[in-house]
């Protein structure tokens, strides 16, 4: 039946402010998981703290935030997608507030972590808002739009923190988040729909294990940063993190009503993008780790002299994503997701070809552009696969497990290579540096490499499979009215 052009006017502004709204919002918490590292050495000279203290106010957030990604999906299931963004945005703009006022490293680190617990919440949440707004064979463009703006964050993180320092203090890399998050609450209080995933019970038990056995794997990578895998200490908290998660695998095969169907990773076209999305991050934003610093320390720019060299490879992302979010409807991920890592591990490795103490800003240019468009050859279209391959009410679940995932990769990716980094050089001196970010960025390149050829089996075209997803939808919602009314209940 044809609706009326009033009907879709309507939805065609509500699919509007839905994508501007959770878009502002993710920019928003991606850019301060960033911005804070060109900070650490004004916050130091005003608060004072020892190196680990300092560590800890990036380490905080980090921790709560990949920790906490499947409990923040697995709460806007149950008690409103709508509500719990809106609650994450508060605790983000609130704590964001309490970072800025902090008299001290201690005070300071409790405000990044209650910052994480805010951006654990938001960030799954504004995929499946997304994935509600937009029917499937119209969520490629929306869905290029979204990742770009992540893209662009990530490389606009050193950018904004060192011309924010620069002009003024680090006090206002935490400030500028409060108006928006003033401006972007009301808003979506007045323009998002409420919406709630199949589960009516929260799965406390499959929540309690899924973040211990996350903090337990995510604070061993990050200690191990300083103290080495062979800490006891590391090795602790990882043995106990994967013990935990076994557990909460063995417990979501058992419960009917799981907080994350075991049932998803059956689907190869779920698993393997999700081995693609870790691999991603595991090469590639561990190497953007080192190469800001490389910037810095060999090249000898200042941190906004660094954001601004970087934004080729923004500019790059910002312009391919939306073409790859389009053209994936149309001709499936895989062949995106292949042709995206592959560019990205030919960037690394062109790279690391040409590092050295006397290397030039000019020659990065080229491999900065393929590193950009290889990352959005891959956001917008393993958003799609992943999407694709449930139903639309289980996207929050799909969307907590996929964002847990790849936050997983990149710590991960950064402690290997840091790893690898310190086997072979050191900050001593410019050659030292150079020494170490050859072999780590070898290590990012095969890392890529691996994760292209698994790219190459995934198993299904994204148009085909967005077809029949959409018909069954609408299949069930003409034999199933009541689970409709149901999964849009306020």
């Amino acid at each position: 039946m044809t609706l009326p052009d009033s009907s879709r006017t309507t939805d065609a502004r509500r699919r509007g402010w839905t994508l501007a709204i959770v878009s502002v919002g993710l920019f928003m918490v991606v850019l301060d998981n960033l911005v804070v590292n060109v900070a650490l050495p004004s916050i130091h000279r005003d608060l004072g703290g020892s190196i680990e203290a300092l560590e800890w106010t990036v380490s905080a957030y980090v921790l709560a935030y990949a920790v906490l990604l499947l409990t923040g999906a697995a709460l806007g299931d149950r008690f409103g997608r709508k509500r719990m963004f809106i609650g994450g945005l508060a605790l983000f703009t609130v704590s964001s507030a309490a970072a800025a006022l902090a008299p001290s490293t201690d005070l300071l680190i409790a405000a990044r972590a209650l910052q994480g617990v805010g951006a654990a919440i938001v960030t799954p949440l504004t995929l499946t808002l997304l994935a509600d707004a937009f029917p499937p064979q119209r969520r490629g463009i929306a869905l290029g739009v979204w990742s770009g703006i992540s893209g662009i964050a990530v490389a606009l993180g050193p950018l904004v923190g060192g011309a924010v320092i620069q002009a003024s203090s680090w006090h206002w890399i935490f400030w500028i988040n409060v108006p928006i998050g003033l401006v972007l609450i009301p808003l979506a209080a007045l323009r998002l729909v409420e919406s709630r995933g199949p589960s009516r019970r929260l799965d406390l038990p499959g929540l309690a294990l899924a973040s211990s056995g996350l903090f337990g794997l995510v604070f061993g990578l990050v200690r191990a940063q300083s103290l080495g895998w062979t800490s006891p200490e590391v090795m602790i908290a990882l043995g106990a993190g994967a013990l935990l998660v076994l557990a909460f695998i063995r417990f979501e095969l058992r419960a009917s009503e799981p907080m994350l169907p075991m049932s998803f990773f059956a689907n190869r076209g779920f698993a393997v993008t999700n081995v693609v999305s870790m691999a991603m991050y595991f090469g590639m934003f561990g190497s953007i780790f080192f190469l800001s610093q490389f910037l810095q320390n060999v090249l000898g720019n200042t941190p906004l002299q660094a954001g601004l060299k970087l934004l080729v490879w923004t500019g790059a992302t910002m312009v391919v994503s939306p073409l790859a979010g389009f053209f994936s409807e149309r001709y499936g991920s895989r062949l995106f997701m292949v042709a995206g890592l592959g560019l990205q591990a030919i960037a690394l490795g062109w790279l690391a070809a040409l590092a050295g103490v006397h290397d030039s800003y000019p020659s990065m240019i080229g491999p900065f552009v393929l590193a950009g468009a290889g990352m959005a050859l891959v956001f917008a279209p393993a958003a799609n696969a992943v999407l694709s391959s449930v139903r639309t009410e289980q996207a929050g679940q799909a969307s907590g497990a996929t964002n847990a995932i790849r936050e997983l990769g990149g710590v991960l990716g950064i402690t290997v290579l840091a790893t690898v980094f310190t086997s072979y050089g050191s900050y001593a001196s410019s050659q030292a540096f150079v020494n170490g970010l050859i072999p780590a960025m070898w290590v990012g390149v095969a890392v890529l490499g691996a994760g292209a050829l698994i790219a190459a089996v995934l198993p299904f075209s994204t148009r085909a499979s967005t077809a029949a997803h959409a018909a069954a939808e609408a299949f069930d919602d003409q034999t199933q009215p009541q689970g409709a009314e149901l999964a849009h209940a306020a």
